[in-house]
């Protein structure tokens, strides 16, 4: 027997016409590319979605076109965003931080049919379109004034996207959004390619508004309409997270930062329009700290920050909550996840924790969202206790999980839905988890894992240290052995016997690196994440000038 319950799809639509209508006044605050700081709301925002729809559909975007944006944190691309969605087209957004071959494979692999991009990116669009073989149709995301630099960079035949919506108000007013299956695909984002070649997850309506709930609860941003929120991470970083979809959702004031993550750029954000709640990777939040210590500035609003995409330091909680007053909340999550599938924090049946006790629960990477179910298994698939000791290959399944890779023939899944995430993680009884490393970077020493975070941690702690990376180098005895490659502080005298004796008594002898190496700066990805496989092949054949053990 059914439900007697309507049936109404769950499309992200649903999220700005309810934005609109019930909060329609709440503002929408975007640093632009070309300068000026925009102040909108989601009335005008879920106006312009619906011009911007109405433009793509007189260009030709038809049910599943691909339209590629190429752009920044920005009130423009959240109108692009629901407006290409709104058609049944599928919103791709670009990376424009990817080397120009990965977009070139991006691109045509996604077979774009149009390009919506910023300003600011008019040399970088250049330099893609004569390798892109189905983009037919260019818009730059800026007005009239703006657009000499299109054509100063070669984009002649490139068109305005306030012209285009200007010339569509006419007919807004009959206008509606394409009726659509809720499990109809909305949006395209590509995996980093760190292990070969870049993978596209085509996310669904319903996932992503599955996902939205997730984000807006309590125990992950805690979001209310009461909330403003810094969407630091970008658009193109696995759906900001699902911050556009939840901000909307709630009812929160949305303020978004453009290309400028500095940290005298994001304090002025902060500070201005009063944030409670931000998003990033650790790294731009390590910016923001240098800052506030530069400059003896205070953080008078900001109540909660939300980190993910790399494993946080501990100094950098410490920090943020001991010298500011600001929750930090560890995420984790992956492109294939919507992303997010665990957020760390209390729960409520704990027993009393000390100080160190907390920090130890905060450096991990959390407690399962509702939405997502989670084990971890060893190498012959057997399920492992949440005992918090047994590590063992990380696997999730849920209605916001992948099923298939964009344009694959084989699921990405095994037969009972589970997907292997490539993390090596830990269970606890309380069910709070704890990656210990990616299953490429887990450190097998003597048969015996050595978990590199964990290295890396102790090392960042150390005051003299910036940054830290640790990857496994071969040994004959021992298969492999942890190398620590340090970034030290400006100005300071820092030698490995130093470096390395900080270890001691912190972990076990036998996970304390043979040797250290210190550079200027560590390799990242384009989306900020540090890349160990570039280590590992700068240091390929690297022989330590000692063994320890």
């Amino acid at each position: 027997m059914r439900g007697l319950m309507q049936d109404h799809p769950l499309l992200v639509t649903n999220i700005l016409d309810y934005a609109a209508k019930w909060h329609g006044e709440q503002v929408v605050v975007s640093r632009m590319v070309e300068g000026p700081i925009l102040r909108t709301t989601y009335r005008e925002i879920h106006e312009r979605a619906r011009l911007c729809a109405l433009a793509l559909q007189r260009l030709g975007v038809k049910e599943d076109d691909r339209v590629g944006t190429l752009a920044w944190n920005t009130s423009r691309h959240v109108e692009a965003w629901y407006g290409i969605m709104g058609l049944g087209a599928i919103c791709h957004t670009l990376n424009p931080r990817l080397f120009l071959a990965d977009l070139e494979y991006i691109a045509n692999h996604a077979e774009d049919s149009v390009l919506m991009f910023d300003v600011d990116l008019v040399d970088l669009v250049a330099k893609l379109a004569p390798k892109l073989h189905t983009v037919k149709t260019y818009i730059v995301l800026t007005d009239r004034g703006n657009m000499h630099r299109a054509e100063a960079a070669g984009l002649q035949g490139a068109l305005c996207y306030e012209e285009l919506l200007e010339a569509e108000r006419p007919r807004l007013n009959s206008f509606q959004w394409v009726r659509l299956d809720e499990n109809a695909a909305c949006g395209l984002c590509y995996t980093s390619g760190t292990t070969g070649r870049p993978k596209g997850v085509l996310y669904s309506h319903r996932a992503n508004f599955l996902h939205a709930f997730t984000v807006a609860m309590p125990d992950a941003s805690c979001m209310t309409s009461a909330t403003s929120v810094l969407a630091v991470v970008p658009a193109f970083h696995a759906n900001c997270w699902g911050l556009l979809f939840s901000a909307p959702l709630v009812g929160a004031k949305l303020v978004m930062p453009g290309p400028l993550l500095d940290g005298a750029s994001l304090y002025q954000l902060l500070e201005e329009e009063r944030c409670t709640l931000s998003a990033a990777v650790p790294t731009v939040f390590l910016g923001l700290l240098q800052y506030l210590r530069d400059t003896n500035q205070r953080l008078t609003h900001l109540k909660c920050i939300t980190i993910g995409g790399a494993a946080c330091p501990p100094l950098l909680i410490q920090a943020f909550q001991e010298d500011y007053g600001v929750e930090m909340r560890h995420m984790w999550g992956m492109t294939e996840l919507c992303p997010i599938g665990s957020v760390a924090g209390f729960k409520g049946t704990l027993p009393p924790l000390s100080k160190e006790e907390r920090l130890a629960l905060q450096l991990k990477q959390g407690r399962v969202t509702p939405f997502v179910d989670m084990r971890i298994v060893d190498d012959d698939g057997r399920e492992l206790p949440h005992d918090g000791k047994a590590y063992g290959e990380l696997q999730v399944r849920g209605p916001h999980v992948i099923q298939r890779y964009y344009r694959h023939k084989e699921d990405a899944v095994d037969s009972e839905k589970w997907f292997n995430t490539g993390d090596v993680a830990t269970l606890d009884p309380f069910g709070h988890m704890q990656i210990t490393d990616r299953s490429k970077d887990v450190i097998k020493s003597g048969g015996e894992w050595i978990s590199s975070i964990e290295v890396e941690n102790i090392a960042i702690s150390h005051p003299k240290v910036v940054e830290a990376a640790v990857i496994g180098i071969p040994d004959k005895k021992w298969t492999e052995r942890p190398l620590l490659i340090a970034v030290p502080k400006k100005g300071q005298q820092l030698s490995s016997d130093e470096l390395l004796s900080f270890f001691q008594d912190k972990i076990a002898k036998w996970w304390i690196p043979d040797d250290v190496v210190f550079v200027e700066e560590l390799p990242h990805t384009a989306t900020g994440k540090l890349s160990k496989l570039t280590l590992r092949q700068q240091f390929k054949g690297y022989v330590p000038k000692r063994s320890r053990l």
